[in-house]
C-alpha cells in the first residue's frame, strides 16, 4: 500500500468520523501502523496539500490536516462505487457514448477514459463505450467544461439477448474479470472466522482492514456491474462483494479501537517553547 493512498483511506474510513482533521503527530502514528516513516509521511503531505488535496492550519507549534473539498467529493464518489451494487431489473438499454478528442489532448484523452471505466462504461471500440447503466449525465457533467472533448450520446437495443451477451464479452474482459474475483475470495473467504470470532484486535486488525480495503477498491474500475442477465453462469463478483462488506463491518470496531488509542496518545496539543 502507497503512502498517498493510505492517507486517504484513513480520512475516508477513519478521520472524516473524527472530525475530519488530524494532526500531524496523529498522523505519523497512525502511518506508522504501517511502516510508513515520519519522513516520508511529511512528503506526502506537503506534496498533497500543494496538489490541492489538502488544507492545513496551525494550532500553535502543530499543523492539523484536512481533506480539500475536491479530495473529500472524490472519496465520497470512490466509496459509492465499492460500497454500492445495482439494484433491480435491466430496461434493456444501451448507453453508447462516442467521443473524438483532438491527437494533441492526449492527456485528456486518457483522462476521459479513466472517468467511463470508473462509471462502467466498456469499450467496443478506441472511441465507442457502452453501458448497461444510466449515467450519461456523470459524464456529461464530468466533461462539460473541456470545449475540446465531444460527446454524442445514444440510447440503444440490440437485437436480443444473445446480442447482449456478445456485447458485454467484447467490451468487458469478463474472463479475466472473473479470475481476479476468484483470487480475492479464495485469499480472504478463510479468514472470516478468525473475523468473527475477534482473533484480530489493536494494529493487527486496523492493518488487515485496511490491506483488504486497498485489494478490493481495483474492482470498481474494472467491474462494470453488469446486470445478471449480461453475465457468465457461475460469476463471483456479488459473492466477493458481500464478503468485502461482511470483512469491512466485522473489523470495524477493533480498527476504530485502535484509531482512537492511537489518536488519543496524541491528543494533547505540544506546548510551546517557554
Amino acid at each position: 500500500m502507497k503512502a498517498r493512498s493510505l492517507v486517504f483511506d484513513l480520512f475516508g474510513d477513519y478521520l472524516r468520523y473524527r472530525g475530519g482533521e488530524v494532526r500531524l503527530r496523529g498522523l505519523v502514528s497512525l502511518m506508522g501502523c504501517f511502516d510508513v516513516a515520519e519522513p516520508t509521511v511529511r512528503v506526502v503531505v506537503t506534496r498533497l496539500r500543494k496538489e490541492g488535496w489538502l488544507v492545513s492550519r496551525r494550532d500553535g507549534r502543530e499543523t492539523i490536516y484536512s481533506l480539500s473539498d475536491a479530495a473529500w467529493a472524490l472519496l465520497d464518489e470512490g466509496r459509492e462505487r465499492i460500497f454500492q451494487r445495482a439494484t433491480g431489473p435491466w430496461d434493456g438499454q444501451w448507453r453508447m457514448i462516442l467521443y473524438t478528442v483532438p491527437e494533441t489532448e492526449r492527456a485528456l484523452r486518457e483522462q476521459l477514459r479513466k472517468k467511463l471505466s470508473w462509471l462502467g462504461f466498456g469499450s467496443l471500440s478506441s472511441s465507442v463505450w457502452v453501458s448497461p447503466h444510466d449515467r450519461l449525465r456523470q459524464v456529461r457533467e464530468a466533461f462539460a467544461d473541456e470545449a475540446s472533448v465531444r460527446l454524442d450520446l445514444f440510447r440503444s437495443r440490440s437485437e436480443g439477448l444473445g446480442a447482449d451477451q456478445d456485447i458485454a464479452g467484447r467490451a468487458w474482459d469478463l474472463g479475466q474479470l472473473h479470475d481476479a474475483y476468484a483470487e480475492f475470495l479464495s485469499e480472504y473467504r478463510p479468514r472470516l472466522t478468525t473475523y468473527r470470532s475477534g482473533g484480530l484486535q489493536g494494529v493487527d486488525a486496523l492493518v488487515e482492514r485496511m490491506r483488504f480495503v486497498h485489494d478490493y477498491r481495483r474492482f470498481p474500475f474494472r467491474d462494470p456491474d453488469l446486470p445478471p442477465e449480461l453475465l457468465p453462469v457461475g460469476w463471483p463478483g456479488r459473492e466477493a462483494h458481500q464478503l468485502f462488506v461482511d470483512m469491512h463491518g466485522l473489523l470495524r470496531g477493533p480498527a476504530e479501537a485502535c484509531v482512537d488509542a492511537l489518536l488519543g496518545q496524541v491528543s494533547r496539543p505540544v506546548q510551546e517553547a517557554g
